[in-house]
């Protein structure tokens, strides 16, 4: 019957997989998508407490040799706990027996893969040029999005931040300045601030059905590339019928989270990122365009990220064998 690996969270954060990977990695499970060859149907959830979520997401990627299923829970009530917001697990499968190979923590693959997804679709659809970068929500995600955008970006120089707590700002400043010493950081007092004045904007709040959207019609400069991690909840409709370029990672989920009360305020959606991966359609085509990418969360990210780091976590010795 075999084993399998168990990896926990600290086993995972160990193998410190490079942001340069999982984008690529992201890059290859995007394409593969758009080419028919990637299976990740549309994730059923309960909602045992208000705003609260558990969501299955499987996914199949035969030419990356990647099967699983993600097993997530976001809890805003976490964080007053000293939790996380985003907890779970991976479960990664053989593709030859479906008998499962690992398990191993999600909370460091979900922060990643999310940040990850954005910058795949800036190297598409921002300008090369971007210099400012403003970020509304100066959590987990805010962090990551920097991380990754920073990969894409190299021409980034001023980072804008915003967040309903001025100690989130202050923290976050705390944390990645040192990282990033060749960036200057600002912290700002209110969403237009952080807007108004970006190359790049990335809004990270929760992600509710009940949202009081901030960002409104004019704020967003010509040429501005965004990437809404928190679904619409920061947006006005107004402000979003300004872009000139909106995609999704999946059509197909897209409407069934709208079925499902989300997205109210999205007008519309002009493809998908493995669509412009894959030339199928265009991405940015002029310097004055506003672009936008407004994701889900994919399982084909999750599976692609817990492979490379079971492969890297085998080589390191990390993880605990558990028989079946």
């Amino acid at each position: 019957m075999g084993s399998l690996l168990y990896l926990s969270r600290g086993d995972v954060e160990k193998v410190a997989l490079p942001m340069e990977e999982i984008i690529r990695a992201l890059e290859a499970a995007f394409l593969d998508k758009a080419r028919g060859l990637a299976e990740a149907p549309p994730k059923p959830g309960v909602h045992p407490r208000r705003e609260c979520f558990l969501h299955a997401m499987p996914a199949s990627l035969p030419q990356r040799g990647a099967v699983g299923i993600k097993w997530v829970a976001g809890y805003p009530t976490n964080p007053k706990r000293g939790l996380p917001y985003i907890s779970g697990l991976v479960i990664l499968n053989d593709p030859e027996t479906g008998f499962p190979i690992s398990v191993m923590d999600c909370t460091w693959i979900t922060a990643k893969r999310t940040a990850a997804a954005s910058a795949l679709a800036a190297k598409f659809l921002a300008r090369r040029d971007a210099r400012v970068l403003g970020i509304c929500g100066c959590g987990v995600q805010g962090k990551t999005h920097l991380e990754a955008l920073k990969v894409v970006l190299p021409s980034l120089e001023e980072v804008l931040l915003y967040d309903v707590s001025p100690e989130a700002a202050r923290l976050f400043v705390e944390e990645m300045a040192p990282r990033y010493p060749e960036l200057k950081f600002q912290k700002v007092s209110s969403a237009y601030e952080a807007v108004c004045e970006s190359d790049i904007i990335v809004t990270a709040a929760l992600i509710l059905r009940e949202a009081e959207p901030v960002i409104r019609k004019g704020w967003v400069r010509p040429g501005a590339f965004a990437s809404a991690v928190d679904f619409d909840c920061y947006w006005t409709r107004e402000a979003l019928e300004e872009m000139d370029l909106i995609i999704t990672d999946d059509e197909e989920q897209l409407s069934y989270y709208r079925s499902s009360g989300y997205f109210p305020r999205l007008p519309r959606v002009d493809g998908e990122l493995g669509e412009i991966i894959s030339g199928a359609i265009p991405g940015r085509e002029d310097e004055k365009q506003r672009t936008m990418a407004v994701f889900l969360g994919l399982a084909i990210e999750d599976m692609v990220t817990a492979l490379a780091i079971l492969e890297r976590a085998r080589r390191m010795g990390l993880g605990t064998e558990l028989p079946l």
